[in-house]
């Protein structure tokens, strides 16, 4: 208990406990009491600056500045703005070409599956003519056969033969002259493998 009745404050702490925290009590009291009056205390304070000399002086520096610099900040930020612009306008000019060679791109896609198609019908309808020509040099009399294609060119010939039964195969190169049988023999053999 000694030491507590002993202890002394030092100054420092006796100006804070009984000055400043009593003013700040005070000055916070004062302006919830204001506003609640309907003072505005803010406004009130710059009108009071505007009065006193010194601090008027201070305060217009401090627009004029603040002023200045907002305006710098006004000036940037609209050059910023119209950058952007410009760039958002590129980029849907560059959108607006990429959808239409997109679009071209589909249309040349589309003809020429079109096309792919058109030739995969006439490759059927060749191949369903090549069949029918094979039957009827496979139902045609052997002999017959034999001189046709022994006049044919040498490639479609091999071609047809190459297609028909061996039973026909057999009695057609059975009519043709021994060199033409030994020349389509060796071809046909040569296109097997």
């Amino acid at each position: 208990m000694e030491e507590m009745t002993n202890k002394r404050y030092r100054p420092l702490q006796v100006v804070v406990f009984l000055i400043v925290i009593p003013l700040l009590f005070a000055t916070t009291v004062a302006l919830f009491v204001m506003t609640a009056a309907g003072v505005n205390v803010f406004e009130s304070g710059k009108e009071w600056a505007h009065k006193v000399p010194f601090l008027s002086s201070t305060i217009e520096g401090e627009t004029k500045d603040s002023i200045t610099k907002l305006n710098e900040q006004i000036f940037e930020l609209e050059a910023e703005m119209k950058n952007k612009e410009a760039k958002i306008t590129q980029l849907e000019e560059k959108l607006a070409s990429s959808e239409k060679t997109n679009s071209e791109l589909k249309a040349e896609k589309e003809q020429l599956m079109q096309q792919m198609e058109e030739l995969h019908q006439i490759q059927e309808e060749n191949k369903r003519a090549f069949n029918e020509l094979v039957q009827t040099y496979e139902t045609m009399s052997p002999k017959n056969a034999a001189s046709i294609l022994s006049n044919m060119e040498e490639q479609q010939a091999v071609k047809i033969l190459a297609n028909i039964s061996t039973e026909a195969l057999s009695k057609i190169l059975e009519k043709m002259s021994p060199e033409d049988a030994a020349k389509y023999t060796e071809l046909l053999a040569t296109n097997n493998h």
